[in-house]
């Protein structure tokens, strides 16, 4: 585990809406993603002082051809995300991708908040372009309980609980 960086890194963000999403203003989605970024600098797992983020929301059509074409899994997945890793400069980059009917229709299906569920799949995504990953069953205890704290310090409740129907 790397030592905690002292000073907050600076975020470098920079959204493309493919679709329209007045539910979603740039301000609501840096201020998520920074409190991502915050709660890695203090987790320690990777050392950075920028962070460099690309964000595109997208519909079904685009979110399904990323999906099979970086993945080759042939169907629109909530969130993908492109990490690039941190440059020697401290520079941490990477690319989310945001399928917002994929993240209306779960939202809908788990009965979560909209907002609650975009600030959790933000949150995700900005995790795994620090380089945090949920693929060994360790990696993805500890990815979802830094998950989990970032939202409990901001009023929502815990993504990964079943929701009762």
């Amino acid at each position: 585990m790397n030592k905690p960086n002292k000073t907050p890194a600076e975020l470098s963000l920079t959204i493309h809406y493919a679709v329209e999403v007045p539910a979603l203003p740039r301000w609501k989605i840096r201020r998520w993603i920074h409190r991502a970024m915050l709660a890695a600098q203090v987790d320690g797992k990777v050392s950075f002082t920028r962070m460099q983020i690309g964000l595109r929301l997208v519909g079904l059509k685009e979110a399904q051809a990323l999906n099979a074409g970086y993945r080759h899994k042939d169907y629109a997945t909530n969130v993908l995300t492109f990490e690039y890793g941190v440059q020697p400069d401290g520079t941490a980059a990477g690319d989310i991708v945001l399928c917002v009917p994929v993240l209306t229709r779960e939202a809908k299906e788990q009965r979560k908040d909209f907002l609650c569920h975009a600030a959790h799949l933000m949150i995700h995504g900005t995790l795994h372009a620090l380089g945090y990953d949920h693929i060994k069953a360790r990696e993805a205890k500890h990815m979802e309980a830094l998950e989990t704290r970032i939202l409990a310090a901001m009023g929502i409740d815990n993504p990964y609980l079943i929701q009762e129907k």
